[in-house]
């Protein structure tokens, strides 16, 4: 099967960037106000699960950098953080007692931070093959970035030992289970794209 040239992403052969500088502008900008949207839906919904409720965030970043590419994919978390930063309700439990730049220095400040990493990370292994394992490698590699920063940083509040059994342990199911959802996905997309415009 022939891949995808690593210049493409979906959304290059989807909307391609053409004309003007104008119109470039206006394409970037609202593809990442249309992802910064799912973000925002997504912390928003939990799905029952063990041991903890899981949302599927984690995962539409992951899809966000495959479908956009690692530049457009990490500027689109970016700019959800930014609106969350000026005080806007997008992350889970906002609105709350903190918002804006109080909620983002908490505990979940870390993995708010590496969700901009993992956007790059899934766009770059999605850019470099459309093959499920590269798609799988590049989910894996991410979540394990997401945990280092979000871990490293609530060690910082609440200590190691409390930050591995509040911010990783319960979640680590959870998370496999998006891996697998987002391979499957991602993977399934890139090769119907790469069937239907015959690449």
């Amino acid at each position: 099967m022939s891949q995808m040239p690593a210049s493409s992403s979906i959304v290059d052969r989807l909307w391609p960037a053409t004309g003007e500088t104008g119109t470039r502008l206006i394409r970037l900008a609202a593809l990442a106000v249309f992802g910064s949207l799912l973000l925002w839906a997504s912390a928003k919904v939990q799905v029952p699960f063990y041991p903890v409720p899981m949302t599927f965030q984690t995962a539409v970043v992951f899809l966000i950098g495959i479908a956009y590419g690692p530049w457009l994919g990490a500027s689109t978390v970016l700019l959800y953080l930014i609106e969350g930063a000026f005080g806007l309700p997008v992350f889970a439990g906002t609105p709350g007692p903190k918002m804006g730049l109080l909620y983002m220095i908490g505990g979940t400040g870390g993995y708010l931070v590496g969700f901009v990493f993992a956007a790059a990370i899934t766009g770059w292994a999605a850019r470099r093959s459309s093959h499920w394992l590269s798609i799988g490698t590049g989910v894996l590699v991410a979540t394990i970035v997401i945990y280092i920063l979000g871990a490293s940083w609530l060690a910082t509040i609440v200590g190691l030992e409390k930050a591995l059994a509040l911010g990783v342990l319960p979640f680590l199911l959870g998370d496999a289970v998006k891996l697998v959802l987002v391979t499957i996905l991602g993977a399934a997309g890139l090769a119907a794209f790469q069937q239907r415009l015959g690449t």
